[in-house]
């Protein structure tokens, strides 16, 4: 697996694409959950994504002092579950792999009591970081 740099927006806004524009919402909330979450204390966590060589991607990855912790992949509808997904939750041994859809209903449930890869609406999921 290979760490690369990868650009966000702070305002999603500007982003033309929708999908990149939800994943740049996604990207920001994250980033502050990990900034309150080591600034509280909770351990030192990290956001980044994976990517192999063979180009095989999710879009983040939270990491708990130097653990993957979950896994993120984001999309503008509720299809079928990412396989990269399943590759990535293997390979890391994360505890948690979930795709956020957009085009979701808030659902009243910790999304975070499951072990394997699950689609979670987008409001459940941001509702459930800060």
């Amino acid at each position: 697996m290979l760490k690369a740099p990868k650009l966000y927006l702070w305002d999603w806004s500007l982003v033309e694409e929708g999908g990149h524009a939800l994943e740049n919402l996604v990207a920001s909330h994250l980033l502050k959950a990990v900034h309150f979450w080591t600034d509280r204390g909770l351990g030192d966590y990290g956001l980044f994504y994976l990517r192999t060589k063979d180009k095989v991607e999710t879009d983040f990855v939270v990491v708990k002092d130097g653990k993957p912790w979950f896994l993120v992949e984001v999309k503008t509808k509720a299809k079928g579950l990412s396989s990269a997904l399943y590759h990535f939750q293997a390979e890391t041994k994360a505890p948690h792999a979930l795709q956020v859809a957009f085009d979701l209903p808030f659902v009243q449930r910790d999304c975070f009591e499951e072990k394997e890869p699950i689609i979670v609406p987008a409001r459940t999921f941001l509702a459930q970081l800060v």
